[in-house]
């Protein structure tokens, strides 16, 4: 795999040439509700414009697959990593952010640090090996999404807190005579 730089038309030609093609031919006219229904009608337009005569290749897309499918090098032996991780400390609103979007956590872990996992479809939040929040993924943009267990368990935390009774015993603590010290450091004269 060969990761191309950023604004570098002369390596990246090819799928900048593809994506032209499908926002020119594939997107115009469409509405998608979610990323399956995006699929779904992807492979449904792949199926017929892969049938096309192609007047640069000389033949149809579907004719040349297994050509293709003979040039190409196997796949490694372990899967890529995809998906999008990282640590963060939970802070005090119990939320942790992903893309532009505040996902809620159990506010039994606030002040810990946690792992988060994000796919394509889900959201994961670990503290250690137990799992604290569960979501599925919102590809919306500025959205709050709060499972209504965290919000019932933030409300009790809240609740527990300002009903604590107040701490009514007092530690004395004794107080040493400010001459001592000018007894050690010379200052007095000794009687």
């Amino acid at each position: 795999m060969h990761q191309c730089r950023p604004r570098d038309p002369e390596a990246k030609g090819l799928v900048e040439r593809a994506n032209g093609y499908l926002e020119t031919s594939f997107l115009p006219g469409r509405t998608f509700t979610g990323p399956g229904d995006f699929n779904t009608q992807l492979s449904d337009w792949l199926t017929r414009a892969n049938a096309r005569h192609h007047r640069t290749l000389g033949t149809r897309p579907v004719d040349r697959w297994a050509a293709d499918l003979a040039a190409m090098l196997s796949l490694p032996p372990v899967a890529p990593r995809t998906g999008w991780q990282a640590t963060v400390r939970l802070p005090r609103d119990h939320y942790v952010r992903i893309d532009s979007n505040d996902y809620s956590v159990d506010p039994v872990a606030v002040g810990r640090k946690v792992l988060l996992t994000a796919d394509l479809e889900q959201v994961t939040v670990r503290l250690g090996s137990r799992v604290v929040a569960v979501h599925d993924r919102c590809w919306a943009r500025n959205q709050t999404i709060t499972d209504p267990a965290h919000r019932a368990a933030a409300l009790a935390l809240a609740h527990a807190a300002a009903h604590r009774p107040p701490t009514t015993a007092v530690e004395v603590v004794q107080q040493r005579d400010l001459a001592d010290y000018d007894t050690a450091f010379g200052l007095t004269e000794v009687a």
